[in-house]
């Protein structure tokens, strides 16, 4: 098990990060009752860590009990019929899916899978909670019709369950969403932060760190908690003992960008270009999100430039 899920705090009382979050999210525990809510912030910063803790607090460890499927819906638009296939993860008391998977089809998911799912009360057996909880990654992914049946269903199935969505952006999440919802903001985490997560893991682990080694590897995480831990990792598996200089190698796609911005900079002509974009196209289906990749190959230009001047 890698360690960003082996040391993932299991309930908000052991939350490191976002200590005021988590404190806010337990009174919601308290009053066995909760709103629908909206965790958004960058990637990395512990929205998906917040979420699970909540739950697990809410329902106990029954929702670690999860199965993965791809379930098979019959969807009807009325002119014609077909198969609409999503996996999903599941306990008894929760679902989590990632409707924008569906592409195009994303607005049958929340017409149609949300509503069948919103219907169903789970089976509490000491009656203390009588809803189930929808967990829906990169809403802010969604297209403008899905994002209007997902305020419908909200509207119309929120005494059978309760909505968390998570994204990266509000601001792509309609207002007529977001007003429904609670908002939580879950900001990056600061540096020294991450030093204190790493110092954490390598206590757990029974590794002894450098003078400086914990701090060096958040500065290369440009504040992605979850970059920040798999960077340690790598390091630990490439050598040990720590070396006092040591730092974690750069990931293979962003190296494979820096690659594609010395190509742009070195030749502006159409056989270049045609060149790049068969490039784009191979990190694009290694699951490379697109933003990430023209923000990286933004900034190694930027930096190339300002090197040669």
């Amino acid at each position: 098990m890698l360690w960003v899920d082996k040391h993932r705090p299991k309930t908000l009382d052991k939350v490191i990060v976002h200590e005021q979050v988590a404190q806010n999210l337990k009174k919601f525990v308290a009053e066995q009752d909760c709103p629908h809510l909206l965790f958004y912030g960058p990637p990395g910063s512990g929205k998906k860590t917040l979420i699970m803790a909540l739950i697990k607090q809410m329902f106990g460890a029954g929702v670690e009990k999860v199965k993965m499927e791809n379930k098979t819906w019959k969807i009807d638009t009325g002119t014609r019929t077909f198969d609409l296939e999503l996996a999903m993860l599941s306990s008894s008391h929760h679902v989590e899916m990632n409707p924008s998977d569906a592409g195009f089809q994303d607005r049958y998911v929340v017409q149609e899978v949300i509503k069948e799912m919103a219907k169903s009360r789970p089976i509490d057996a000491k009656g203390k909670r009588a809803f189930k909880v929808l967990v829906l990654n990169e809403v802010d992914k969604l297209s403008r019709e899905a994002q209007h049946s997902l305020r419908r269903t909200m509207e119309k199935y929120s005494a059978s369950c309760r909505l968390i969505l998570c994204c990266n952006s509000s601001s792509k999440v309609t207002e007529a969403v977001r007003s429904r919802c609670l908002n939580v903001r879950v900001n990056a985490p600061t540096e020294d932060q991450i030093v204190q997560v790493l110092e954490f893991i390598g206590k757990k682990e029974n590794l002894q760190l450098p003078f400086g080694f914990a701090a060096r590897i958040a500065a290369q995480s440009n504040r992605n908690l979850r970059r920040a831990i798999l960077f340690f990792e790598t390091c630990k598996v490439q050598q040990y003992p720590f070396s006092a200089n040591q730092v974690a190698p750069p990931l293979d796609w962003e190296q494979y960008v820096s690659e594609i911005a010395t190509e742009i900079l070195s030749e502006q002509s159409p056989k270049r270009l045609y060149s790049v974009r068969q490039k784009f196209y191979e990190l694009l289906v290694n699951c490379i999100p697109p933003e990430s990749i023209l923000k990286v190959t933004q900034c190694f230009c930027c930096c190339f430039t300002f090197i040669s001047r």
